[in-house]
């Protein structure tokens, strides 16, 4: 328990003790040329670098595996730093070019399933997802080593049916540099699957579970270091429909807000690197929706669309505020629970990391309308996402007010 605190206390006493005896000799002498011709001197001078070097590391304590940055602890479940080992870095650069290069890592938003999966013929639900880790841009220019299920951030929605047998084949494809699996917040049981899913490069491993409860939920990789893993990406969400179903609208989207921590200024071009002292810090340099900055819109709609939205975080921060400018929600199912208590007329709804929403709203005016995270400097960060609008102008609900002809009606 002491071990620590007696080598700190030791090398500060040697330390002392060495630099004492090499300033004594220095201020006797009265000159530095002569101190390396005094041979008896080098004892104190070696003393001096251990010693600063032994308080050094145990002030730090050794992190369980040499990683970058160096001598970063934790108390996660098993002492596993966010840092990620030294060797892997190395192997990362070896074998960079085996990386799949992804186009666009956003999960297109308009990929939601129009209804749960349908059951095989023995009634079991069949599920197969893929760990990969590729390269990608963040921003044009901007490249990151996400760890992805499906090449995709968020992973793609799942969506089954409250009472389904589901049966999930995770697959860790031999690219990969890192161990993944899978915990599903649906699922009843130890880890949600995690420890069920574990797999290495190239591994297959399936678990079944049964759908006990409807409601939108989050998925991500739990493997140790947890939050490391999901600050690359490494998350999605599942549909667990009620028995009745939900009501028809005309649009749904499927958006979730993540987290990348990366070394360096915002906006620095080139490959990022991930920095584990800002995840612990909680400043991601980016905030996005659907793993990358927006470019173009990608969700549109029309006038008179009831629209439904699936929002989730894959954190592992930040609270959301999730907010579309210019709507009010006509309703909020608050963290996506289905059956309970629904809130009407909302302006913003609270998405918690690792939590999810359903917001309805019906459009009635034409343009293009933000999606944010009313935490607003966020939106420096990139969190943002644009939903565009057409159909005619509604002139009674939203229109511009000519102040010339005005004034010319009351001359």
């Amino acid at each position: 328990m002491f071990k620590y605190l007696i080598i700190e206390i030791t090398s500060a006493i040697i330390g002392f003790i060495a630099f004492a005896v090499i300033i004594r000799y220095l201020w006797k002498q009265g000159h530095f040329h002569t101190v390396f011709k005094q041979k008896w001197l080098y004892a104190p001078i070696v003393l001096l670098v251990i010693a600063f070097l032994a308080g050094f590391i145990a002030n730090k304590t050794y992190p369980p595996d040499f990683a970058m940055p160096a001598f970063m602890h934790s108390h996660a479940p098993g002492g596993l730093p966010p840092s990620i080992p030294f060797a892997k870095i190395i192997d990362f650069f070896r074998y960079k070019n085996r990386f799949e290069k992804i186009f666009d890592i956003g999960a297109n938003p308009n990929s939601v399933p129009k209804k749960p999966q349908a059951s095989d013929a023995d009634g079991i639900v069949r599920i197969s997802l893929t760990a990969q880790e590729v390269i990608s841009e963040i921003s044009p220019g901007i490249y990151f080593n996400y760890w992805t299920y499906n090449k995709q951030v968020p992973g793609p929605m799942l969506r089954v049916r409250e009472g389904d047998t589901v049966e999930l084949a995770l697959t860790n494809d031999p690219s990969s540099l890192h161990d993944h699996n899978i915990d599903l917040h649906a699922v009843t049981g130890p880890g949600g699957g995690a420890s069920l899913t574990h797999v290495s490069p190239g591994e297959t491993k399936t678990f079944r579970w049964k759908a006990l409860a409807p409601g939108l939920y989050v998925y991500h990789c739990a493997m140790p270091n947890v939050s490391t893993h999901n600050s690359h990406g490494q998350y999605g969400m599942i549909l667990v429909d009620p028995k009745e179903g939900f009501a028809k609208v005309e649009k749904e989207f499927y958006l979730m807000q993540g987290e990348l921590y990366t070394m360096g200024q915002l906006g620095k071009k080139g490959l990022v690197i991930f920095d584990s002292d800002a995840l612990l810090l909680g400043h991601p340099n980016y905030v996005t929706f659907n793993g990358r900055i927006e470019t173009t819109p990608r969700m549109q709609a029309k006038v008179g669309d009831k629209v439904r939205m699936y929002v989730g975080n894959g954190g592992v921060n930040l609270i959301s505020s999730f907010h579309v400018i210019g709507e009010i929600f006509d309703t909020v199912y608050p963290n996506a629970s289905i059956g309970g208590a629904l809130e009407h007329n909302t302006q913003a709804t609270a998405v918690l990391p690792g939590g999810t929403s359903i917001v309805e709203f019906t459009l009635n005016v034409p343009g293009k309308y933000l999606l944010v995270d009313h935490a607003l400097a966020r939106m420096n960060k990139g969190a943002w996402a644009v939903l565009e609008v057409t159909g005619d102008e509604n002139t009674d609900i939203f229109r511009k007010v000519d102040h010339a002809a005005m004034h010319d009606n009351t001359h």
